[in-house]
């Protein structure tokens, strides 16, 4: 299969809810949620790829990196690079409706074991999909990070129990589900949550505990207080709340207030290799990468992941050779180019 077979299928089988744009910006889909877009005007999707896209590197060649090492350890896994499927939940809400969700989440999951790297999968407002995304992530030897919706604790403290039994190496909230649209057309209830109950989440599990969907300094500082081993600077894809900024654009400021006592991670219009430097520059220790994995596994299953796994490695080494950083602790902020 080709990479251009592969976005052809994909743009069949999605049925209208994702067109597969030459450039995934968020313009053409503004607006559709539920569907792949961003939220009302889409500007928080579009502002995650337009400000990443303005992010400049400084290249540099001369040095003596001929092959760089890609790979990092983190949540006490092994990983050929810095990067995650992100959790991206919901075909029949979302996605067209033409794939079953384990028709879509298990080639995601496999074809990033296959590849070197791990996928996450999430929980959404059908409690079933929750259910086969654990099932997958058990059959493949656990190599699948579980993010739960901010339901009441006492649900996602069950929920957790659930993950914990499929041998997941981590788990998470995505809290920033607190204003997903499609939460609450089905009447499910999801709240914000105060430091204290953050606290009783992480004392909950043995497991390392992420909290994804930060957007502040202030927010970073309670989460390291609350005592999580991860965050993810994200806004869920610009699908929750219209007019945020870009990730990578306060993704600086988090890092310097809060690297070193937690892992950062950090999602937001990453499409290629040196989207991933970008923001491993920015202070990021690891990525998140969600619609291009909804297009791989709908345009060519398990060999699509595969294949799109490969093009961000092949990418990354090269923006690696070009800024001249033999191992991903190189990469800091000299090969952003300051303005």
């Amino acid at each position: 299969m080709e990479y251009k077979d592969m976005l052809k299928n994909a743009r069949e089988k999605l049925n209208g809810s994702c067109r597969v744009c030459r450039e995934c910006n968020g313009v053409t889909c503004a607006g559709e949620v539920p569907g792949m877009g961003g939220k009302d005007t889409g500007d928080a999707f579009i502002q995650n790829y337009k400000s990443l896209k303005n992010i400049k590197i400084n290249m540099s060649v001369i040095h003596d990196v001929q092959n760089p090492d890609t790979s990092v350890e983190l949540f006490g896994k092994k990983m050929d690079m810095p990067v995650f499927a992100a959790p991206i939940t919901g075909t029949t809400l979302n996605m067209g409706g033409k794939l079953t969700e384990r028709e879509y989440i298990e080639p995601v999951v496999e074809g990033c074991k296959n590849s070197g790297i791990y996928a996450m999968v999430g929980d959404t407002a059908v409690d079933e999909f929750l259910l086969e995304n654990l099932d997958v992530v058990k059959k493949h030897d656990g190599n699948g990070i579980v993010f739960i919706k901010p339901w009441e604790n006492e649900n996602i403290i069950a929920k957790i129990k659930k993950a914990e039994e499929s041998g997941a190496p981590a788990v998470g909230i995505d809290i920033d589900g607190c204003g997903l649209l499609t939460l609450s057309l089905y009447g499910k209830h999801v709240t914000a949550k105060t430091v204290d109950e953050i606290k009783e989440l992480v004392n909950s599990t043995k497991l390392p505990f992420i909290l994804k969907g930060i957007m502040t300094v202030e927010d970073a500082k309670m989460a390291v207080e609350a005592g999580v081993s991860a965050i993810v600077v994200s806004n869920h894809g610009g699908r929750v709340i219209d007019q945020t900024p870009g990730t990578c654009e306060v993704l600086p400021a988090i890092a310097e207030a809060v690297k070193g006592s937690v892992t950062i991670l950090a999602d937001g219009g990453v499409r290629n290799g040196v989207d991933v430097l970008k923001m491993i520059g920015l202070g990021a220790d690891a990525v998140l990468i969600g619609r291009p994995f909804v297009t791989a596994s709908f345009g060519g299953a398990t060999e699509g992941v595969e294949m799109y796994v490969n093009k961000i490695k092949s990418e990354l080494n090269n923006a690696m050779i070009l800024t001249g950083c033999k191992s991903i602790a190189d990469i800091d902020s000299r090969v952003i180019l300051k303005k």
